[in-house]
């Protein structure tokens, strides 16, 4: 019972999560694309500026273009990977381990990770071709999520819904550092507030609030961005659809590497890093926030019964 609570509790915040922030991660997609080489992407000058130009030329439709595989994505991907993540720790604990060390948590986010790599990979590359459709694109547009997966499979096959799949699997770590630190961090502040009594990791939710899941959110967040972002970069880049003669841009992680440090140097590892800041530091802090506070009524209305 208790992993199918977490399960629901991070795909309701998931949803929250997407709606809340998807402009700005259409503006980083398309920012960590831009490679000044002949793309197919209007130039935009920073942040701003990629807004107030995607509503001008597109309307605000460009801001939520690739909404619905974004919102399938995330509330799928959340869901599962507290699921995963749950389980995971649920079976360390059973071997004898109350309070999990670091390196526990760490595996057990990267176990949940990994799993949730596979099965959403199809989601992420069609949002990220939905998000790239402007009007300077020359191939004729997706009309929807599920015309995307149709088109793809007709004109590039089964295989081309994985392109960039090994980053992905490398921002593993991404989630497996965001949720060693948070849980590292929710431990201390939840000891410090315990008058020297020693808490495990359930109790320790009594003695946090809303503003405490905030912080801890944001503050994990930041932290495993800074060290994973460059690999997001890659795997835009790599699931970009190809041109009309079918040619993709990039043939894998290898050639985006040598190309990306040959035209843009280390900087170009960190195209979009603003916008992916402003949409992900405030939306893991609500993702968190959600995610804890469902888990509490969840718990609550288990225990009226």
């Amino acid at each position: 019972m208790w992993q199918w609570e977490n399960a629901t509790a991070g795909a309701l915040a998931g949803f929250a999560t997407v709606a809340a922030m998807h402009p700005l991660d259409v503006v980083r997609t398309r920012f960590q694309v831009y490679d000044g080489r002949g793309s197919n992407l209007p130039t935009y000058k920073n942040t701003v500026n990629a807004i107030y130009t995607i509503t001008r030329m597109e309307g605000l439709r460009g801001l939520y273009a690739g909404f619905y595989p974004a919102v399938l994505g995330s509330t799928v991907s959340w869901g599962l990977y507290f699921f995963f993540y749950g389980r995971a720790k649920q079976r360390y604990s059973d071997s004898g381990k109350k309070d999990l060390s670091p390196g526990l948590h760490l595996a057990s986010a990267a176990e949940a990770g990994a799993l949730v790599c596979f099965c959403t990979n199809p989601v992420w590359l069609v949002k990220t071709r939905m998000q790239l459709q402007s009007p300077l694109h020359q191939a004729q547009p997706y009309s929807g999520l599920y015309d995307a997966f149709r088109t793809i499979l007709r004109e590039e096959g089964f295989a081309a819904l994985y392109k960039g799949i090994v980053p992905s699997l490398m921002l593993v770590s991404h989630g497996a550092i965001q949720f060693t630190v948070y849980e590292e961090l929710r431990k201390v502040i939840a000891n410090s507030r315990s008058k020297g009594t020693r808490v495990d990791a359930q109790n320790s939710r009594e003695l946090l609030n809303s503003g405490d899941y905030a912080v801890l959110g944001g503050t994990s967040k930041i932290a495993a961005m800074l060290l994973t972002y460059p690999f997001q970069v890659v795997r835009a880049r790599l699931q970009q659809r190809p041109g009309h003669d079918g040619i993709p841009r990039y043939m894998d992680s290898f050639h985006v590497l040598k190309e990306t440090v040959r035209f843009e140097g280390i900087r170009g590892f960190y195209r979009g890093i603003t916008p992916n800041l402003l949409k992900n530091v405030p939306a893991a802090s609500i993702t968190f926030i959600v995610y804890e506070n469902v888990l509490k009524l969840l718990k609550l209305t288990r225990q009226k019964e």
